[in-house]
C-alpha cells in the first residue's frame, strides 16, 4: 500500500491535502493499468464503503495476483458521511452537481478540480452510489446516451443486475462521471441498496463484478469470477409506480422479481382507520428493481419501478 497525498492551496491563504490510498504491484511499471473506486460523494450513501473495504481486502489477501493498480477514494464528502448528510455540510452544496471543478475558483471548485485530476489517467473509474432512505434499488449500472456505446461493453462486466440507459439524474453534465468520460476516462455509475444502510450481498455482488473487469484488463491475475448477464432498458422502457393517496406502504412482494401484468405488489392503509385506502397493482410486466422501504408515503411518493418485459 503506498499513500500519496494531493496538495493545494486554498482562497484567503488555506490549504488543502487529500490522501489517496493506493494499491500497487511489487513490480510496478509505467504500463501498468489502473481502476478507481469512488464513493462517498453523497454522505448519506454507505454501500460504496463496503466495496471500497472489501475490494482492498481481497488485494491484500492475495498482493501476488495484482498486476495493476487499484485506487480507492471512500470519502470524498467525508463531512457528509460524519453527519449523514446528502450535500456537503454548512454549505448545503451537491458535491456531485460541481464537477469537473476550477483549479481557480472557490473552495468547492477547487476540491473537485483536484478529485479530477487525481483520477484522470485511471483506465476505468467505478462511481459508487446508493439510493436514498426512502427506496431500496436493486445493483445496476446507469449510463448516459452520449457515453453509452463506449460504456455498454464495461457496465455488462459488472455483475449488476440490470443497465438502466440514460437515467439523467444520476449522470447530470455537472457530475463526477460525466466530467471524466468527457476527460477520457470510462467511469460508470453503479447504484444499490439504501441511503444509511449497506447490504453485503449487494457489495459482495459488485465486488466480482470489480475483479471480472480487473481480470479483463490484466490488473488482476488471480481467480476470475464469473459475472451474470444484466437486463439492459432505455427511460422508454421503466413504469414508474406511485401513490394515489396517503397512508403507510405494505409491500407484498421483494424486488428484483419479476411480476406478470395486474400482480399486486403491495397495499397504502389507514393505520386509524384500519383500511385498505389503495391496492398498488403493476400495470405492465418487467423486472420490478425498485421498492419503496420508508412506509410512510403521500400522494405522488415513488412506490416502485418496474424495467418492462
Amino acid at each position: 500500500m503506498i499513500e500519496s497525498i494531493i496538495s493545494m492551496e486554498l482562497p484567503a491563504g488555506g490549504h488543502l491535502a487529500i490522501r489517496r490510498n493506493r494499491i500497487c504491484p511489487e513490480q510496478e511499471t509505467k504500463q501498468c493499468r489502473r481502476i478507481s473506486l469512488v464513493s462517498g460523494i453523497h454522505g448519506d450513501e454507505l454501500e460504496g464503503q463496503y466495496i471500497c473495504y472489501e475490494t482492498a481486502r481481497r488485494v491484500k489477501e492475495h498482493p501476488e495476483y495484482l498486476k495493476g493498480i487499484v485506487d480507492i477514494y471512500p470519502a470524498l464528502n467525508p463531512l457528509g458521511i460524519d453527519m449523514a448528510s446528502r450535500t456537503v455540510p454548512r454549505l448545503e452544496m451537491d458535491m456531485n452537481r460541481m464537477f469537473p471543478g476550477d483549479a481557480s475558483g472557490d473552495m468547492m471548485e477547487r476540491i473537485t478540480a483536484a478529485v479530477v485530476d487525481s483520477i484522470i489517467g485511471s483506465d476505468i473509474c467505478m462511481d459508487l452510489h446508493a439510493s436514498d432512505i426512502f427506496v431500496r434499488e436493486i445493483p445496476q449500472v446507469r449510463l448516459s446516451e452520449d457515453f453509452a456505446e463506449a460504456l455498454l461493453p464495461y457496465a455488462k462486466m459488472t455483475n449488476a443486475d440490470m443497465i438502466w440507459m440514460n437515467a439523467t439524474a444520476t449522470v447530470h453534465e455537472s457530475t463526477l462521471a460525466h466530467s471524466l468520460n468527457l476527460l477520457g476516462v470510462p467511469t460508470l455509475v453503479l447504484e444499490m441498496g439504501q441511503g444509511h444502510d449497506i447490504h453485503r450481498s449487494f457489495g459482495n455482488q459488485i465486488v466480482d463484478g470489480i475483479f471480472h473487469i480487473m481480470s479483463e484488463m490484466d490488473i488482476w491475475e488471480g481467480p476470475e469470477p464469473v459475472v451474470q448477464e444484466p437486463a439492459v432498458s432505455s427511460d422508454g422502457e421503466v413504469e414508474f409506480i406511485r401513490s394515489a393517496v396517503d397512508g403507510v406502504f405494505l409491500p407484498l412482494i421483494e424486488h428484483n422479481h419479476y411480476v406478470k401484468k395486474g400482480d399486486l405488489i403491495g397495499e397504502v392503509v389507514d393505520p386509524f382507520e384500519g383500511t385498505v385506502k389503495q391496492q398498488i397493482r403493476t400495470e405492465r410486466g418487467g423486472l420490478l428493481f425498485t421498492l419503496r422501504a420508508y412506509p410512510v408515503v403521500y400522494e405522488g411518493d415513488l412506490l416502485a419501478r418496474i424495467l418492462t418485459e
